[in-house]
């Protein structure tokens, strides 16, 4: 399952890590960000040895919804070694995911 990470830990566990990590923008009164929860955390265990997955709330962390421009949810952003490579808006299918995610590995 995917960690909420807050404002805070996002440096260490986001911008200062090498390798992939993918970042679901979120909001808890989101109907397709409940859709995409479950395929999200079932990704993160499936590929739990080649990324790094986390969720953060918007409400909790607006700075970061600020910082990413982040004005539709959810959005999921790619990572690579610290910087955004990719991201998607909106409900991503699970094979889609597993394909964006591939083309950084």
């Amino acid at each position: 399952m995917a960690k909420i990470i807050k404002t805070n830990e996002f440096a260490n566990v986001v911008k200062n890590k090498k390798g992939i990590v993918v970042v679901d923008f979120f909001a808890t009164w989101c109907g397709p960000c409940k859709m995409l929860s479950p395929v999200y955390n079932s990704l993160a265990e499936e590929m739990v040895d080649k990324a790094d997955f986390y969720k953060v709330d918007i409400d909790e962390s607006m700075e970061l919804a600020e910082k990413f421009v982040v004005s539709t949810v959810p959005t999921v952003i790619v990572f690579k070694d610290g910087k955004e490579m990719d991201r998607l808006v909106g409900f991503i299918p699970k094979n889609n995911l597993i394909d964006k995610i591939g083309l950084f590995l």
